[in-house]
């Protein structure tokens, strides 16, 4: 099958990992994949910077109105070279990675008939809204709503986030949850003694976090929970970097937990198996209440005790007390009460990390789980498109 992939993505981070390990499981397979997508974002070949990554650079400096602007201006440049794509290599479906004023699919699928499917990572009028704001909303709500209407197979990555989806007009047969997904093999047999010599925490028990830190994570916490505990073995590994991180180092330093705490610096996504290794128990202390958060699935797969919060896109990934341990995040202690319960009960790590590896394998929340779900449902497609070439309704954007 021929996948001609389109996404709007540049930085270097979990949206680029996401990409990357669907479309190099679905080649695995043996379907064949082009990109169209901004130079040196993910799936390309380059990674110059083009007139689109300098723009993305300076768009921070402009008015929120202005930037939007040129978001729709590059959806529509972003069409053209769809459209130009499709009739030169003639794809068997298009695959599109949805992104706010970005309807360039919608175009191609009006006017060519392929069958298109569209990733939904979130909400993200809904999330641009929440933080920082949309100047143009309407605008950006009547693009959003007409792309996951026009899709012939919408693909958010949560049952959560699916009812985003189902509110919008979405006909439930069009829509498929398929959520985050590891690479099993790269987290088999973990060495972490490397990582810990580096960092000289010889025998430490270790409470590790991995990505970019916000202050809505309240790593600041954990460390009110060693002060608590007041056991010298204990060691927050953060794994990444972010703006709560300077929050986090003075919070050790006034508890006198200076020594307790490594910050790592941000780690290419190839190296965190192997800090992964040096973890005892992983923190997810919150997440978006519709996200599928990626390294909860490397958390599991790692075979790691996790914390994780108790909200509902969480309960859809694991259970309380067999695959993780979970905590109210807006519950004051609670974050601190989890640190100190699986600080204590080393049988009970072992348990939740033995249990979440077994829950990865046995429901293949895995990349190549994921691309033999997205080939039934391109297939599928094909097969109820042969011979019909007629748009599906989407309303215009």
């Amino acid at each position: 099958m021929r996948i001609l992939y389109h996404h709007r993505i540049l930085a270097a981070d979990g949206m680029q990992v996401h990409v990357r390990e669907l479309t190099e499981a679905l080649a695995r397979r043996g379907h064949e994949i082009r990109f169209v997508a901004p130079e040196g974002g993910a799936g390309r070949a380059q990674a110059g910077k083009s007139l689109v990554s300098r723009l993305a650079a300076l768009r921070s400096h402009l008015p929120r109105a202005l930037r939007e602007l040129m978001e729709i201006a590059y959806d529509r440049r972003a069409a053209g070279r769809l459209q130009a794509a499709a009739r030169a290599w003639r794809p068997d479906i298009v695959y599109e990675r949805y992104n706010a004023f970005l309807s360039a699919g919608l175009r191609l699928r009006r006017t060519s008939g392929l069958p298109w499917l569209v990733e939904v990572n979130a909400p993200l009028v809904d999330e641009r809204k929440a933080h920082g704001g949309l100047a143009l909303d309407r605008i950006a709500r009547r693009m959003e709503h007409a792309v996951w209407r026009g899709a012939d197979a919408v693909l958010p990555v949560s049952d959560a986030l699916a009812e985003y989806v189902r509110r919008a007009g979405v006909a439930e047969e069009r829509i498929h949850v398929i959520p985050n997904g590891v690479r099993l093999a790269a987290f088999d047999d973990l060495d972490g003694s490397a990582i810990r010599d580096r960092y000289d925490l010889g025998d430490k028990l270790v409470f590790g976090f991995v990505g970019f830190v916000r202050p809505w994570h309240g790593l600041e916490r954990v460390l009110d929970a060693f002060a608590r505990l007041g056991r010298p073995d204990l060691h927050l590994l953060i794994v990444g970097d972010g703006p709560a991180r300077p929050a986090i180092e003075a919070r050790a330093l006034a508890l006198g937990l200076d020594r307790a705490l490594t910050v790592t610096g941000v780690v290419d996504h190839a190296g965190i198996p192997s800090h992964l290794g040096a973890f005892d128990v992983a923190l997810q202390p919150d997440v978006t209440p519709y996200a599928s958060p990626l390294k909860l699935f490397e958390y599991m797969a790692a075979g790691l005790a996790v914390i994780a919060p108790d909200r509902a896109n969480i309960r859809e990934i694991v259970r309380h007390g067999e695959t993780a341990f979970l905590m109210d995040p807006g519950a004051a202690g609670a974050l601190e009460a989890a640190i100190v319960t699986l600080a204590e009960e080393a049988d009970l790590r072992r348990r939740l990390g033995a249990a979440a590896r077994a829950e990865v394998e046995k429901k293949d929340y895995t990349w190549d789980g994921n691309a033999r779900r997205v080939e039934a449902i391109a297939e599928a497609l094909i097969r109820s498109r042969a011979g019909e070439r007629k748009p599906a309704e989407g309303g215009d954007p």
